[in-house]
């Protein structure tokens, strides 16, 4: 029940937000995500009372409290399936801490239709929800599917110039993606002897080599869209650049961890042989990826497009790690995405701040704001080093992590992640560089202070920085069960 009332808050939310008039509904909107958050805390010291040696009655009983598993439509056998687990828990703590810094970043902007606007943030704060608890494919192809309207619509409505071309290429290719995967949920139904697609019968399907081989790619190229995975990335420079800045926050710092989050869901355990038989292949592809978006990025003279590229190196690691097969790759993916939705978002709220104040996203058009705005360049500084992995940061706990089981995986794999670590430093300090030390520019004359809410949201993502750096154990024990769970899984049946 618990995990019900978790998800229908926010459905019901985005329908009162249309009531609304005039900036009051982002006021409703923040107040909300700000329960949503209090919430989910709950439910995370609620499943970690599991591990406190409770009696076996208590225990079934907070089970049953997380979980609802009823028949919804006979024919075909799906069943409304939801429920928590570590790694379920992890991406829906993610998804509900970042949603009030992405709300609150729009009090001071002067924004048309607002209630439409924040409806739909919260439609998709929803379907990310429905996402990250579904237990049943079906129900979870329907959330996939869900997601992609709201940020649609968003980037249509309120992005910028040629934002019609752009969203409509994103369109099109997360759609193709889903068809694939809906291809790939259809063959697994008729395939399985139970016939029904439960993430729990999924996992201990008897289905032959060549047919795995046939569910990988239909699995596989969905969620490589989504992530994305180079040569699947086209869509995402030109989204991140063109949808307005919230809605880049929802596809960088949540929306794109649906794809990662799938690939240790849906793809590793349910179709082990097919992962053995192609992880060498995906593996090169995610590292010719993430040394592709880095050189890239190094280029790159837009502030906006090199986080987009970033963030693809970013995410191809993460990757890279999750097909490394072993624990250290699989904790490692899971703390980092955590890790990446929070520096993510906060590039991407630099890069709005820099834009609102200056008039350009060109780096070499920028420079000295550290002398007109020295708390924003403080605040900018400590989220560029938590993206470069700078040790007692978030970033460094993950991507060590990650290295580590590249190292396990192949040498060379190892080697390679590391490389990537260096130009991540190299296009980051030097984008910090030549925005924020040095002479003030001539097009950068006055810088206004940040205003509260700016601050807040900067002060808190910091502090997050540091918190996860410093003390990893909270995220680490709690997807250590599951990440255990889907290794023995993901062995070859």
């Amino acid at each position: 029940m618990l995990t019900l009332i978790l998800l229908l808050i926010p459905l019901f939310a985005s329908l009162i937000a249309l009531l609304f008039k005039g900036e009051s509904v982002k006021w409703f909107s923040f107040i909300i995500s700000i329960f949503q958050l209090v919430f989910t805390l709950y439910i995370y010291f609620v499943f970690s009372s599991l591990n406190n040696g409770l009696d076996k009655e208590i225990t079934q009983s907070i089970k049953d409290s997380l979980s609802i598993n009823i028949d919804w439509i006979n024919s075909p056998n799906i069943n409304f399936n939801i429920g928590l687990d570590g790694m379920s828990l992890l991406m829906v703590f993610l998804t509900n801490l970042l949603m009030p810094l992405i709300i609150l970043s729009g009090l001071n902007k002067n924004q048309e239709r607002p209630q439409i606007l924040y409806s739909l943030m919260l439609l998709m704060n929803f379907a990310l929800i429905g996402v990250f608890v579904s237990f049943d494919g079906f129900l979870y192809y329907i959330f996939w599917e869900l997601a992609l309207i709201p940020i649609y619509f968003i980037a249509l409505n309120w992005g910028g110039p040629n934002r019609a071309t752009v969203t409509l290429k994103f369109f099109i290719y997360t759609l193709a993606g889903s068809l694939l995967m809906l291809f790939g949920f259809l063959y697994l139904y008729w395939a399985t002897p139970s016939h029904n697609l439960s993430w729990v019968d999924l996992t201990v399907n008897h289905i032959c080599s060549c047919k795995q081989g046939f569910i990988f790619w239909m699995f596989f190229l969905a969620f490589a869209i989504k992530i994305p995975i180079i040569p699947f990335h086209t869509w995402q420079p030109d989204t991140y650049s063109t949808a307005p800045t919230q809605g880049t926050m929802l596809l960088s710092g949540i929306m794109l961890k649906m794809g990662l989050y799938s690939l240790l869901r849906w793809l590793l355990p349910v179709v082990p042989n097919g992962v053995a038989e192609y992880t060498p292949y995906v593996i090169a592809l995610c590292f010719i990826g993430v040394v592709y978006a880095s050189v890239i990025a190094i280029m790159q003279t837009d502030i906006k497009k090199l986080f987009a590229y970033s963030s693809i190196a970013h995410v191809g690691l993460i990757a890279g790690g999750i097909f490394a097969l072993n624990m250290q790759g699989f904790q490692g993916a899971l703390i980092q995405m955590l890790a990446h939705g929070i520096n993510v978002v906060g590039l991407f709220y630099c890069a709005e701040i820099i834009i609102s104040r200056t008039g350009t996203s060109d780096i070499n058009s920028l420079g000295g704001i550290r002398v007109l705005s020295p708390r924003f360049a403080m605040y900018f500084l400590i989220i560029v080093l938590g993206s470069v992995a700078l040790p007692l940061t978030n970033g460094f706990i993950g991507e060590f992590m990650l290295l580590f089981g590249l190292f396990e995986y192949h040498s060379w794999a190892g080697f390679i992640a590391g490389l990537t670590i260096i130009l991540g430093a190299v296009y980051m300090l030097r984008m910090y560089q030549k925005v924020m030390l040095g002479d003030v520019n001539e097009n950068v004359t006055v810088f206004e202070n940040l205003k509260w809410n700016e601050e807040l949201i900067l002060a808190i993502i910091a502090i997050l920085i540091f918190a996860f750096g410093v003390f990893p154990k909270p995220v680490l024990e709690l997807v250590e069960p599951i990440a255990s769970h889907i290794f023995k899984l993901s062995f070859i049946k």
